[in-house]
């Protein structure tokens, strides 16, 4: 059974609520001072808070999306350093390996859209990475077969799990809904971590020596992607969304790339690659590349590039509110750049919160983009 799975999850709470019975159950017998009775004690009380702590760290990974599965919470992902030969007969960049309906769809493609499973090899950077591909309705109408569609690369936090864009943040079903009540349009959304050469979070950074992370997100992830599927081809047929790490990731890449990303959304998104035992030393002394990768000084030194950049926050409950604020101000002085924002009264730093944005922020990115 997986790290995410539901009977995981069952099985350490009802071991907890047993393990918690025995030990009301049993104490009368082990009151005595005999150190079998203290033994006992000891051992009961250790293996009921084992069995809690358990329980309330899966309920938490399953809430936010920490780990995809065991190998991954204990450091040990190996789906990294993959390089496949693009040579004639070789496979293409973007495998699809699997497809499955958005949750309370229709069941044809048709109607509810369709979520495949794909497997992406950079062709310059070999970075290689699982992503999960939306495909709204109209990608399968016949009425549509010639038209090319917008698309948004979606991310997730650090180290955050791709399937929780698609079951805890709902972005296709969201996508859907939207476009159904004409508050949107139809767009392809690939949904990925930006962890791409877990565990390290390289921040979208083109490391020095090692992964080549942003490089992946601007050269290599649209050209697999337009090979394989019907979406736009202009400047502004790109869009990046992200939380978190993701939404830093967003905003970067909106500013470093704006004939890629048109626009960029970041949703509780911090302004600075941070440096820490996850990231290690992503610049290798390189004050350039420190330098591009700080969104402070790329604004403040750098051309205003023509790209659009949506903000979230709250007054309460969330640390860059502040800076979120200073960040507008900022953008807001350099042309062509267009920056919006949407803040909340009260959200924190997780799921709840990102789910009451993404809604307003898909609407946002729809009418920025455009399918050419």
């Amino acid at each position: 059974m997986g790290l995410t799975s539901n009977k995981v999850l069952a099985l350490a709470v009802l071991s907890g609520v047993l393990l918690f019975a025995g030990t009301v159950w049993l104490w009368p017998r082990l009151a005595r001072r005999s150190w079998r009775a203290v033994i006992g004690r000891i051992g009961l009380l250790f293996a009921t808070q084992l069995a809690v702590f358990a329980a309330v760290g899966l309920a938490a990974n399953q809430s936010f999306g920490f780990y995809a599965s065991w190998a991954d919470l204990f450091g040990r992902e190996t789906g990294q350093g993959v390089v496949v030969d693009h040579s004639a007969g070789g496979r293409g960049p973007l495998q699809v390996v699997g497809a499955g309906r958005v949750k309370k769809a229709g069941g044809r493609p048709e109607i509810g859209g369709q979520i495949q499973h794909v497997r992406i090899v950079g062709r310059t950077t070999h970075i290689a990475t699982p992503a999960e591909v939306y495909l709204p309705p109209e990608y399968f109408q016949p009425r549509y077969r010639t038209r090319t569609f917008p698309a948004a690369v979606v991310l997730t936090g650090y180290p955050g799990t791709t399937e929780a864009l698609v079951t805890k943040l709902r972005y296709p079903r969201t996508a859907l809904d939207l476009a159904k009540e004409g508050r949107m349009q139809p767009m392809v959304l690939v949904m990925l971590r930006p962890t791409v050469a877990p565990p390290r979070d390289t921040e979208c950074v083109d490391v020095p020596g090692g992964p080549q992370t942003e490089s992946f997100f601007a050269k290599d992830l649209p050209e697999a992607v337009l090979a394989h599927y019907r979406v736009g081809r202009g400047p502004g047929s790109w869009g990046v969304v992200g939380n978190s790490t993701g939404g830093y990731c967003a905003l970067k890449l909106a500013l470093h790339h704006p004939r890629v990303y048109g626009a960029g959304v970041g949703l509780s998104a911090y302004y600075n690659a941070p440096s820490d035992p996850t990231t290690g030393d992503l610049f290798q002394g390189d004050e350039e590349l420190r330098n591009r990768a700080d969104l402070w000084w790329y604004v403040k030194h750098m051309p205003a590039p023509a790209t659009s950049l949506l903000v979230t926050s709250s007054k309460s409950g969330e640390t860059n509110y502040k800076d979120t604020l200073k960040f507008i101000e900022r953008v807001r002085e350099k042309k062509p750049t267009r920056i919006s924002s949407i803040v909340l009264e009260r959200g924190g730093h997780n799921f709840n919160t990102w789910r009451r944005e993404i809604p307003a922020a898909l609407q946002w990115l729809s009418g920025r983009l455009g399918g050419r």
